[in-house]
Order: structure tokens, then C-alpha cells, then sequence
């Protein structure tokens, strides 16, 4: 039975990443070694890392003002090692809380300083994204999450503010160009659309840094991952081989446009024969919906579990909501096949005229 991936994370490859990832299991470069067992300091590892950083900062077409680190923890970790790197005792940072996701990193950040929540959704179940918010001329920075992987929104715009910008772009990077030179620093776990889970992704603008008087441990300061070339203890080696190579599966394919243009057809796939099935209620306003992550309902909850395990059936994985809201979510990341989303849709249909 063909399977259709819709995990929120870790969630689909493409498939010739998988193969080559599999190949280089046994044998990596024909050097008669595993990935799993070169040392992270041999030449054969600061090759993955180094074409690796490079192809980042080619995507996101930025210049040495930037560095890109290879770090574990997750973005989890990244709520509490920006505020620590970047918000000194006394400061003020401000935030958007538009989901679980920044809820948390708000609460991390008032350990190290003052949090001013400039833009809240959780008026209304966080179905939207704000539009009209002020930023305070002296806050640090401001943080927001790009795409919310649990509530189903996505910023389709970069907010307008005098003061550095910090995003949590673990669900929607790559997905589409951006000007990614306005952002002082972006953090984001790789499981979702550059690779296997076990390392996160920051880009961090230098000139941020060493601007606080607080210690920092040398394992949570930027700066001396910078120094050490993101080798200052030993790093997620396979994970990081299988960002290399989707991130080079990403530029053979086309790049950025080319990932925006497939995002956009499987979303108005998907959403267009969402809003045309009664059984089913969307869950986020139309101007906000994310690309990546569509929720929805079915407001009968019997039909809900009969519904996913009909999908289970099918082959369809992922698709019940996540535990914190429940009902139901579908997520789109840029190796899903538009077969798989046709494949769903037509599910939907059918399931919805046997039982309206």
C-alpha cells in the first residue's frame, strides 16, 4: 500500500534524500566507512558541514554579516539561548504570542528579562494573526513564529519594526524566498522541511552578539560556537548529512520559487476542497491559513475517529491534530507529493457525501 505522509514532524524526505542516506549508511563517499562512523573532525565531516552552512546562506542569500550554527536542543532550547545571548537583566524584548509555540518562548524569555507581548491571537483560539501592533523603539528584539505548526497560521508578511528581528522558522523555512536579511537572528529544527530531527539551525547576524553583561555558559553562547565552527562538542553528524543533502535536493530542484510555487498548489488544492465539504470546518481565516499546516474539524466526533481511521486505512499518517487542540491537521512540508494531497482530497470528497 502506497503511504501518504502528512506528519507535522519529523515528517516526509524526499525520496532520492532517503536513498542517499541510506547508501551512505553503509558506505559514505565510497570510503568504505558509515556516516554513522566518520569522526566529526575528519576532513570527510567539516565537508558536510562546510557545504552545508554554504548552501544556507546561498538560499537565503545572505552575506559574512551572517553565521550559520549547527546546534541540538531543538527550537525548545532556542526559547531560552536567545533571550540568555541577546536580553540583558533590566531589558525588554517583545513578542508575538500567536500559538503554543510562542507562548513558550515567551515564558523562557521572562527568566532573563522583561517581555512585552505586543501581539496576541489567543482572543480567539489563535484562528489568526495580528495585524495592528505597535513595537516599542527600545525592545531587544522582536520575536515571532513564522508559521504555527499547531494552530494552522503562517505570517505572510515580515512585520514592520525599527528593532532586530528573531523567528522561529522551524515549520515554514525554505518553503518560499523571504528577505532574510532583516532578521538578526533565525533559529529552526530541521524535521520538518531541511532534514531528520536531532539538529537545529541558527542564523544568527554577528553584530547581535557579546552585548550583555551576564555569563553565559560557553555551551549556550553563540559566540564561541561561532569560534568553533559549530564543533565545539560533538555534533548530530547523520542529521546534519541529511540537511546537506536535502537542502542540495532543494537547489537541484529549483530553489525557493520553485518550493513556493509547489506549496501553493497543494494548499489550494487542499483548501479549496476543504471549504467545499460541510462535513468539515476550517479552523483559521482564509488570509491567514498556513501553507504547511491546514487544521480543521469534523464537529461529530464519532465521524472524526471514523474519518482517521479511514485514513489509516489508506495509508494516509499524520493526520489527527495535535494532543494540546485535538481535532484535525494536515501538513504539507516541501517533499509531499501533490499526489498524496489529491489522493486526501478525494478521500474527503467521498467521505463527505456518505455521510452528509
Amino acid at each position: 500500500m502506497q503511504m501518504h505522509n502528512f506528519n507535522s514532524g519529523p515528517s516526509v524526505l524526499p525520496q532520492k534524500v532517503l536513498v542517499q542516506a541510506s547508501e551512505s549508511i553503509i558506505n559514505f563517499n565510497n570510503l568504505g566507512l558509515s556516516i554513522l562512523e566518520i569522526g566529526h573532525r575528519t576532513s570527510w565531516f567539516i565537508d558536510v558541514l562546510t557545504e552545508a552552512r554554504l548552501l544556507i546562506k546561498e538560499l537565503m542569500q545572505l552575506g559574512d554579516e551572517h553565521e550559520v550554527l549547527f546546534l541540538q536542543g531543538g527550537a525548545t532550547t532556542q526559547f531560552m539561548q536567545v533571550p540568555m545571548n541577546l536580553l540583558d537583566d533590566g531589558e525588554t524584548a517583545a513578542y508575538c504570542d500567536n500559538g503554543i509555540w510562542g507562548s513558550k518562548a515567551i515564558k523562557e524569555a521572562k527568566i532573563f528579562g522583561n517581555v512585552n507581548v505586543v501581539a496576541s491571537s489567543k482572543d480567539k483560539q489563535h484562528s489568526y494573526i495580528p495585524k495592528d501592533f505597535a513595537v516599542p523603539a527600545d525592545a531587544k528584539y522582536l520575536h515571532y513564529t513564522t508559521n504555527n505548526t499547531v494552530e494552522g497560521t503562517e505570517w505572510h508578511c515580515i512585520p514592520e519594526t525599527s528593532v532586530p528581528l528573531v523567528a522561529d522558522m522551524s515549520s515554514d523555512i525554505f518553503s518560499h524566498p523571504m528577505d532574510f536579511k532583516r532578521f538578526g537572528l533565525i533559529y529552526a529544527g530541521a524535521q520538518k522541511n531541511m532534514g531528520a530531527a536531532g539538529v537545529t539551525i541558527v542564523v544568527v547576524k554577528k553584530d547581535l552578539l557579546g552585548k550583555i553583561k551576564r555569563p553565559i555558559p560557553n555551551i549556550l553562547d553563540y559566540r564561541v560556537h561561532i569560534e568553533a565552527e559549530s564543533l565545539l562538542n560533538t555534533p548530530p553528524v547523520f542529521a546534519i548529512y541529511v540537511s546537506l543533502l536535502t537542502l542540495r535536493w532543494i537547489k537541484e530542484e529549483g530553489g525557493l520559487e520553485v518550493m513556493e510555487k509547489r506549496s501553493i498548489e497543494r494548499a489550494e488544492l487542499f483548501y479549496n476542497t476543504l471549504d467545499s465539504l460541510p462535513l468539515f470546518t476550517p479552523l483559521v481565516v482564509k488570509e491567514d491559513r498556513s501553507l504547511m499546516n491546514a487544521t480543521f474539524t469534523i464537529k461529530d466526533e464519532a465521524l472524526e475517529n471514523e474519518f482517521l481511521a479511514l485514513c489509516k486505512q489508506n495509508g494516509m499518517v499524520g493526520i489527527k491534530g495535535h494532543r494540546s487542540v485535538g481535532g484535525l491537521r494536515v501538513s504539507m512540508y516541501n517533499a509531499l507529493p501533490l499526489s498524496s494531497v489529491q489522493a486526501l482530497c478525494d478521500l474527503m470528497t467521498d467521505f463527505n457525501d456518505r455521510n452528509s
